[in-house]
């Protein structure tokens, strides 16, 4: 199994950290979790066709892991190297993924109406199958099983998943947003790679910003992260979906600031994602650390 974080990063609309998305190749499956800013681009970047993408799954329909999705969806369709889809787009989500995916073909029924008249592009690359899923076994194709939990994201973000992959013997397990809850760490116990969200700020500043004390009771501090980490005891815990929250005035914390932090709760294998960062489970783990362009 190959995981690679196409996007680490939060709503922020920076260069070097696209938003939240995964890729997971398993066998003959390529699986994207969440949909944000530019996972077209870092797919294509891996020299994947977007049309091979075999499913997506969104964790919740916060539009920073979704806004990626007529892209993936669209692009993947065109008759070229990059594109090419010739089957459904198959996406799963929590309820209203349906209902979003529905209203993205009202949205493009021209682009659509208009590539396949006179581009001949053929009929079924553009359908779409989208199923609204819950806790338990969403997905289950050649080996592969994706089973979804529950998470918490806040009392009015509802549902919200997160989902474990397992293929050959060997597990991942992506969080999505989140606060740290049981069904983290009853989902994650032992798998070989648990990657989880993270919000990070610094003290001045969530005494006196009312709307970064708000990001913060809706994810998981370096703490409260390090937590599930140690409670779950994967073989390699990963961090993606990196907030380091500012206002301009108060600088945001640094990296090696996230790690200290969470060391105070978890002490094991910690990598801090970054874009295109290659992890390939096998007989051992191994991390890849390629250059962001």
């Amino acid at each position: 199994m190959k995981v690679t974080l196409l996007g680490t990063g939060a709503p922020p609309p920076v260069m070097d950290r696209f938003g939240p998305s995964t890729l997971i190749e398993a066998g003959t499956e390529k699986i994207v979790i969440d949909v944000g800013r530019g996972a077209a681009q870092r797919i294509w970047q891996l020299g994947i066709p977007l049309g091979g993408v075999t499913a997506v799954l969104l964790t919740h329909l916060h539009s920073d892991h979704t806004v990626g999705i007529p892209d993936l969806w669209l692009t993947g369709w065109i008759n070229n190297r990059f594109g090419g889809r010739k089957e459904p787009f198959q996406i799963y989500g929590p309820a209203g993924t349906s209902d979003l995916m529905a209203n993205l073909k009202k949205a493009y029924a021209w682009d659509i109406r208009t590539r396949e008249a006179d581009e001949k592009l053929p009929p079924q690359g553009i359908v779409v199958a989208a199923k609204d899923v819950t806790a338990g076994v969403v997905f289950e194709r050649n080996g592969v099983k994706v089973t979804a939990f529950e998470t918490d994201h806040g009392p009015l973000i509802k549902p919200t998943l997160g989902y474990r992959v397992d293929f050959g013997g060997h597990s991942v397990v992506l969080t999505g947003d989140t606060r740290p809850s049981d069904e983290i760490v009853k989902a994650s116990k032992g798998v070989d790679v648990m990657i989880h969200e993270v919000a990070f700020a610094a003290d001045e500043l969530l005494a006196t910003s009312e709307a970064m004390k708000r990001v913060m009771d809706h994810h998981s501090s370096p703490q409260g992260a390090g937590r599930d980490f140690a409670r779950s005891n994967p073989k390699l815990a990963v961090y993606s979906h990196i907030a380091l929250l500012t206002d301009g005035k108060v600088a945001a914390p640094t990296m090696e600031q996230l790690v200290i932090e969470t060391r105070k709760t978890y002490k094991e294998p910690l990598e801090v994602g970054t874009d295109l960062m290659t992890i390939t489970i096998g007989a051992t783990i191994e991390v890849g650390h390629p250059a962001v362009k």
